[in-house]
């Protein structure tokens, strides 16, 4: 490890854990800990969401996944960016008027049952690990980059692992919603800031977008082949051709374009760990313009990814001879890794700072992530199991303290998954190891939770009983569909068993309604709609603020003639 790697991973460890101390919650009530007291700003929480959302899968993977298939790599930015649409037009601002704290909290109170609960909280937690073991497979992979030694025998990559997981399990259990919020605002500026750095300076040393896709593109891609050497990657769309980078078809075909985009932009909206987010807003209309904030940040940190993940393909093969390290991470000039796309870049034009600041960009990335994902699993397990079910009579301190244990629990989880996992296994078969598994979250997440949390939000008639069918069917059939995809060569749809939401929700969304017309909705489905879909509660909170503020402003002006 170098000096310049060493005191990279302080600073950002010693930042994270500072902030967290200072913005603790100061009470131990559950709202304190798991909604931060509800009265988080629209910048914050844009912030916060974008450190949240901005995964490993967006910082090394949306970068990999272009590297390694040129335009096809780069649907998974316009899907990642794209599932704040309907976020933004269809849940921010009725799921935080509703007003509760998670995801299986605001079904089980919709629909008036504690069955629609328990099911979406296994729902949930299938989505979280699904999305934290990815988030720890980037943690190894940074840290392999960054420090690039092991500790207590284990490897770089397992020290990684177990490190960043336990770092941020005890600053969550510690801190709660409040301080996670500051400390996933504050990662975020960071992380934005290496990014633009990067490209900064990649642009300020000659890179051309439009030049370097059209130069790429005059030769046939070629990848790392798993008995050594460089394949040349099918093409898709035209069998029997080779594929070209700047042209759709290296990965999926015109099905398998569709139905990532469809997964990526359903999963979004069924995220716990983002959704969670909404419920620290004061009002719904707060939670809207958070959203609009989102998109726009979302816009230009993807749009910088897919630029940075061609500079690269078009960089690294000509850094080689002039930087013997990459010898150990090419075959004849191509990455065996792509995620390692981006730091390499940093090296490159920066040196061993150079690549602090990136794999300290990705550190962030996914420490805050993974705050995000456990602080979501706090919640369902939490709230809606322990103080529901197993104790109801808890007392607010016992609820925390059950919170926190999840938290520990959750993240060991993941951890132990991550630990067998190898992204360099996966570079075959799969543009992006880490990309591709927090698809699979999203799959799980827009099959089964988004259709019954929008038909719950838009549709009077939806039952308890058509959202526990419809949940099942969705997590069935997802299940189902990635398991042949990937566990079974030559099936006709690869593309489609991957990336299943395209299918499962439909489905999911047929039972639900089919169901819910031969069962009876709650009896108190007219007030829920209410308060969903009215904005009394918005303008009285905003009226109320406007009172305080002007009432603070009057204090202070006779504070400064007292001083006069």
């Amino acid at each position: 490890m170098t000096l310049a790697s060493g005191l990279t991973l302080t600073v950002v460890l010693a930042l994270v854990s500072v902030v967290a101390l200072v913005m603790r919650p100061r009470g131990t009530s559950t709202v304190d800990f798991y909604l931060a007291g509800q009265r988080v700003g629209v910048a914050t929480n844009a912030w916060a969401i974008c450190g949240d959302y901005f995964s490993a899968a967006s910082f090394l993977g949306v970068a990999a996944a272009v590297y390694a298939t040129g335009l096809d790599g780069a649907w998974y930015a316009v899907g990642f960016a794209a599932g704040f649409v309907p976020v933004l037009l269809f849940v921010a601002a009725p799921l935080r008027r509703f007003g509760e704290f998670s995801i299986p909290d605001f079904l089980g109170r919709r629909l008036g049952s504690e069955r629609v609960r328990l099911v979406a909280v296994g729902v949930v937690q299938l989505v979280i690990l699904s999305y934290l073991v990815p988030q720890t497979v980037g943690s190894g992979i940074t840290w392999e980059l960054l420090v690039g030694q092991g500790v207590a025998g284990l490897s770089p990559y397992a020290t990684g692992i177990v490190v960043s997981t336990a770092v941020v399990a005890a600053l969550v259990s510690f801190g709660g919603m409040r301080g996670t919020t500051w400390t996933q605002a504050v990662q975020f500026l960071l992380l934005l800031g290496a990014l633009l750095w990067l490209a900064a300076t990649v642009i300020g040393e000659g890179f051309h977008y439009g030049d370097a896709v059209e130069q790429i593109s005059t030769a046939p891609l070629g990848n790392p082949a798993p008995d050594g050497g460089l394949a040349t990657e099918p093409n898709a769309l035209h069998p029997g051709e080779p594929a070209v980078f700047g042209e759709p078809g290296a990965r999926y075909d015109v099905l398998g374009q569709i139905a990532l985009m469809v997964t990526l932009a359903m999963g979004t909206a069924g995220l716990p760990h983002v959704m969670n987010r909404y419920f620290t807003s004061p009002t719904g209309s707060a939670a809207r313009t958070t959203t609009v904030w989102v998109l726009c940040l979302a816009g230009v940190f993807y749009a910088v990814a897919v630029m940075l993940g061609t500079a690269a393909r078009e960089i690294v093969p000509g850094a080689v001879a002039d930087n013997p390290w990459l010898d150990e991470l090419t075959v004849d000039g191509v990455l065996t890794v792509p995620e390692h796309a981006l730091p390499v870049l940093g090296r490159i034009y920066g040196g061993d700072a150079g690549l602090g600041v990136v794999a300290a960009g990705a550190l962030i990335a996914v420490l805050s992530t993974i705050a995000g994902l456990l602080l979501a699993a706090a919640a369902s397990w939490g709230h809606d199991v322990y103080e529901r079910h197993l104790n109801p009579r808890a007392t607010q301190r016992q609820a925390v303290r059950a919170g926190r244990i999840t938290t520990l629990v959750t993240a060991g989880t993941a951890a132990g998954i991550g630990l067998v996992l190898r992204p360099e296994a996966f570079a075959a078969s799969t543009p992006s190891i880490v990309a591709t598994m927090v698809t699979w979250a999203f799959a799980v997440a827009g099959s089964a939770l988004t259709p019954v949390f929008l038909l719950s939000i838009w549709w009077r008639r939806t039952t308890a009983a058509g959202a526990v069918a419809g949940m099942t069917t969705g997590v069935v059939v997802v299940i189902a569909m990635l398991t042949a995809g990937t566990g079974a060569d030559g099936s006709p749809w690869p593309d489609l068993l991957l990336a299943p939401t395209l299918l499962a929700a439909p489905l999911t969304t047929v039972v639900t309604v089919v169901v819910s017309r031969s069962t009876a909705p709650p009896p108190d489905v007219e007030r829920s709609w209410l308060i969903m879909h009215g904005t009394a509660a918005d303008r009285h909170t905003q009226a109320l603020a406007r009172l305080v503020l002007a009432e603070s402003r009057r204090r202070r002006r006779e504070v400064r003639r007292a001083r006069r």
